[in-house]
């Protein structure tokens, strides 16, 4: 085995075309490399093929892509006002996605929140979230709205004597689960006419998104959501074309002073 064999190898990934026509993934072509790469280390730690050959396979480039399913505030406000609240689980909808979008938390760290997790004076939340960690989240004024009066006077005509602490209820009383907040989501985002996907997590790149977008720090915005580290928001902090020309336009000093060529332009 050469390396002219392995090179040819990964040329024939990237011309393979599936049966729909389309190129493997970067992704999908690394992943057959990575395979075969340590099927060859295996071979070199026997002594049954030369030591650089599988280095010599190169990991095609994977471009880092902005995050999917990004909501803008507009979006997110039709959402929200696409949701009547006349109606018990209709303001149980609206309080789940005002605190969705308001604290940028998983799906999961929104339907396992207890009573006794809110804060109303201090205007937090106690999640908890991936291993177990519990990490307490400032509210918004209009998501707190939302919750308090969700709590008081909306969620004791769905609690029943074996709902618990459990804070978000289904009509029979219960925990909600993951299906039914999915699936309300997605019937809120059609009737608002959101032509994306959008789910949970939707809410929480927003949240993300638009924090950074108003200026606030990468560190805070890991810590609000509980991203585990700051690259983990790296991608979040592309700016998209827009939002370049229009800091362009603002900041340049020739745009901001067009001087002498512009003057005597035309």
């Amino acid at each position: 085995m050469r390396r002219a064999h392995l090179s040819a190898w990964v040329t024939h990934l990237r011309e393979y075309r599936t049966t729909r026509g389309l190129p493997l993934k970067p992704k999908s072509v690394n992943k057959k490399i990575e395979n075969v790469r340590g099927f060859l280390n295996y071979l070199a730690d026997d002594g049954l093929i030369h030591p650089a050959l599988p280095a010599s396979m190169e990991y095609v480039k994977e471009p880092k892509l902005l995050p999917a399913s990004v909501l803008t505030h507009d979006q997110v406000r039709r959402i929200l006002r696409s949701v009547r609240t006349d109606s018990t689980t209709g303001y149980r909808d609206r309080a789940m996605l005002e605190l969705l979008y308001s604290t940028g938390v998983r799906a999961s760290e929104l339907l396992s929140l207890d009573m006794n997790h809110i804060d109303y004076r201090n205007r937090t939340v106690l999640f908890r979230g991936k291993g177990e960690k519990d990490r307490v989240v400032p509210i918004g004024r209009t998501a707190l709205h939302h919750l308090e009066t969700y709590v008081k006077a909306v969620r004791p005509y769905l609690a029943t004597d074996d709902s618990g602490s459990a804070v978000f209820l289904s009509k029979k009383g219960h925990r909600l689960p993951y299906y039914m907040l999915r699936r309300m989501i997605g019937v809120y985002a059609k009737k608002a006419r959101v032509d994306i996907n959008v789910t949970a997590h939707s809410f929480r790149r927003s949240c993300a998104t638009e924090m950074l977008r108003a200026g606030a720090g990468m560190y805070h915005v890991k810590e609000l959501p509980g991203h585990e580290s700051l690259d983990t928001i790296k991608h979040y902090a592309k700016l998209t074309i827009t939002d370049l020309k229009e800091t362009h336009r603002k900041c340049h000093p020739r745009e901001r002073d067009p001087g002498d060529d512009a003057a005597n332009a035309g």
